[in-house]
């Protein structure tokens, strides 16, 4: 996810330095191997029951998977002016590290803050407005539970109202499709965008109750 979520990041910014008129962009990953799954069984990542529950009390980790997704990007003004379709807009692209702490697979809400705190504010427009967040959402109990505590942050910070925003992953309809899993999830954004629809994330039987979600802006 990261892979292509820093080649989309470098996209938008050729695009706005008018350094190219129109980028291709997206994530490959159709390598299952041994060597892939010994790794992840490691870390203690893999769902035992091989199901990805992000959110849910019982989620348990991650499902590997493989995709391909492609987008092409290009500035607003010239979209319109050749009449293109037009699924979404993205306002922001911005990037934030934890630094030097516990590793990759143990996330730390400061990091998250961070880079969020420096979408809004580049997009310009507060996080209060938003409806609909495509979360990271693996289905591992410490990310799920990091990423909702950073986002809870923001949005609190930001005066949102109670239960306003949908919170959800593609990974519960797909699995983590690796260096494919940002893309995919732009494309479920921009595609829920243009059908004005919201989504539903599978798997939650029960929402996790160390989310807070009824008290939450979530």
């Amino acid at each position: 996810a990261v892979v292509t979520l820093a080649a989309i990041y470098l996209a938008v910014r050729e695009l706005e330095a008018h350094t190219s008129d129109m980028v291709i962009v997206g994530g490959g990953d159709t390598v299952q191997n041994p060597f892939a799954y010994l790794c992840f069984s490691k870390t203690h990542a893999l769902s035992p029951r091989g199901q990805c529950r992000p959110f849910d009390a019982s989620a348990d980790g991650i499902v590997i998977s493989e995709g391909i997704g492609v987008v092409v990007l290009k500035r607003l003004a010239d979209a319109e002016r050749d009449g293109d379709r037009i699924y979404a807009v993205i306002k922001a692209a911005c990037g934030s590290s934890d630094g030097r702490d516990k590793g990759l697979s143990a996330p730390r809400p400061e990091g998250q803050v961070r880079v969020l705190e420096r979408a809004y504010a580049k997009a310009g427009f507060s996080p209060a407005t938003v409806e609909l967040i495509e979360a990271h959402g693996t289905g591992t109990v410490a990310g799920d539970q990091a990423e909702i505590e950073s986002l809870g942050r923001v949005w609190k910070a930001a005066a949102a109202t109670r239960r306003s925003c949908a919170v959800g992953s593609v990974k519960s309809m797909i699995g983590h499709t690796k260096c494919t899993a940002g893309v995919a999830g732009l494309m479920k954004v921009a595609l829920a965008l243009y059908h004005k629809v919201l989504p539903p994330t599978m798997g939650v039987d029960t929402p996790n109750p160390k989310a807070h979600f009824a008290e939450s802006p979530f």
